[in-house]
């Protein structure tokens, strides 16, 4: 089985306060902080490779924890964030007025965004994505640098959980997630939003172990 640490970006200026979309706007300087609290807790890990959706804040985050390990970055487009089309880079507080909002909260499977993706269109290339992962590397430990619905979309997937519900998962900056996956193996999350100590303990061998054991 394959064991996927993903990891939301960490924060930007505009963090919070705006639909960022697929703006190529850097870390701040907290966020550059918590990136590097997010290397040190995550250096016990063994990464096979490290793939992160190619937008600044992204791939600086991933740099950041990929430096560690001696890795490179491979970015990969299936991870990107939502496109919101006419929403990119408006304030929160502007779109929070709008009739879509709502729906948002609470029937996102129904939603595209004005001239932009729908977020059902967007949890699936993102599965097609981490699938894709998996199959390259079917016994390996690999980091996934995306954004926070991103990894809601995806963590919904593989829990079977309607998208309808995903909205009730909370994705914290420079939070890990943790899936083990294999092909005609349930999935298993592991961790979630997890901004404490990591290990290697996380590997597949010793994931079974711990259930043998009970």
């Amino acid at each position: 089985m394959s064991t996927i640490v993903l990891l939301r970006h960490a924060t930007t200026p505009a963090t919070g306060k705006k639909l960022g979309g697929r703006t190529q706007t850097p870390l701040d300087e907290a966020g550059r902080a918590q990136a590097s609290a997010a290397a040190e807790r995550l250096q016990g890990m063994k990464f096979t490779a490290v793939y992160a959706s190619p937008l600044a804040r992204t791939m600086e985050t991933a740099r950041i924890v990929a430096a560690s390990h001696g890795l490179g970055v491979r970015p990969d487009e299936g991870l990107l964030e939502v496109e919101y089309g006419r929403w990119t880079d408006r304030p929160l507080a502007q779109v929070a007025r709008t009739k879509l909002w709502p729906v948002i909260q609470r029937l996102p499977s129904q939603v595209t965004f004005p001239e932009g993706e729908s977020i059902r269109g967007m949890q699936l290339r993102a599965a097609d994505a981490v699938e894709r992962i998996v199959a390259a590397h079917p016994k390996g430990t690999v980091l996934v640098v995306s954004h926070a619905d991103v990894i809601k979309a995806v963590v919904s997937f593989y829990l079977g959980q309607p998208l309808d519900l995903f909205q009730r998962i909370h994705i914290a900056p420079a939070s890990v997630t943790v899936l083990r996956l294999g092909e005609g193996t349930p999935p298993m999350l592991v961790r979630m939003n997890d901004d404490g100590p990591l290990s290697a303990g996380l590997s597949a061998g010793q994931q079974q172990k711990g259930a043998k054991d009970g």
